[in-house]
């Protein structure tokens, strides 16, 4: 019988409680930024067998403290104008990039997970790939790809 597939929701849910998007078990991560190599639960490998897996994590992290930066900077902007406070922006929204990639980087983490999960759904087959620790012989190729 094939692994039920969570809802696309569920998955994004998980992700930001910072859960396995994949079965919803905690403890995925073994530090504030770190992963742990594998899913206690349902023993998925969280690189998902890709070595430059998480840079598409780092272009998240980005984008949203990009985003987050522009919606404040707007906000102050709008709210002060025509006195606009612009060394508090310059220096306020210093601290807020610096602050914001380091507090939404593990979840962008585990966003990137639940998104390559919902994109390629992981089968049965990769499961037993991820639990036999991701070894393959010659003749074999990754069972998600």
């Amino acid at each position: 019988m094939p692994p039920s597939r969570p809802s696309a929701a569920k998955s994004i849910l998980r992700a930001l409680l910072r859960r396995c998007p994949n079965c919803g078990s905690p403890g995925i991560f073994a530090g504030y930024t770190t992963l742990k190599e594998r899913c206690p639960q349902c023993g998925l490998r969280l690189h998902r067998g890709e070595s430059d897996y998480f840079i598409g994590a780092y272009l998240l992290n980005l984008v949203a403290v990009e985003l987050l930066f522009a919606l404040v900077l707007a906000v102050v902007f709008i709210a002060t104008y025509p006195n606009t406070p612009w060394a508090l922006l310059q220096w306020g929204g210093l601290v807020l990039m610096i602050a914001g990639a380091v507090l939404c980087y593990p979840f962008s983490k585990a966003l990137w997970l639940a998104a390559d999960i919902i994109f390629r759904p992981v089968s049965e087959e990769e499961l037993a790939w991820h639990r036999r620790d991701g070894t393959l012989d010659e003749r074999e190729e990754l069972p998600h790809l």
